[in-house]
């Protein structure tokens, strides 16, 4: 995947925005960052709850990592050139979900098919 489709993805799901995040791009939701992406494009990293967190670790070990920030594991790290654009899309979509607020989120209960 590259970040071109993250952009689509991201930029597709309700009231979110790209804007610069220090040296990295950032995905927001109102405000809120659920997504960022170091220069480079290689990697995307993010936010999503800990429950979803461990999960892609498990199934998706090949693409994501543990995302240290702080020194605590904070959300993913996703490798672009093997993550499947499925497996990004839900992460994204979940990274939305947790930082969207409940009544924004409320409005799109499904990840996205891609």
């Amino acid at each position: 995947m590259k970040l071109t489709q993250v952009r689509r993805v991201a930029l597709a799901l309700p009231q979110s925005a790209e804007s610069p995040h220090h040296e990295s791009t950032s995905f927001r939701v109102r405000g809120r960052i659920y997504a960022t992406a170091p220069p480079g494009g290689a990697y995307l990293h993010v936010f999503v709850d800990e429950n979803v967190r461990e999960l892609a670790l498990a199934m998706h070990a090949g693409c994501a990592q543990p995302l240290l920030w702080g020194g605590r594991v904070r959300g993913l790290r996703i490798v672009l050139d093997v993550a499947p654009v499925h497996v990004v899309a839900g992460l994204l979509w979940e990274a939305w979900r947790h930082k969207a607020p409940k009544a924004l989120a409320a409005t799109v209960p499904t990840a996205p098919r891609r």
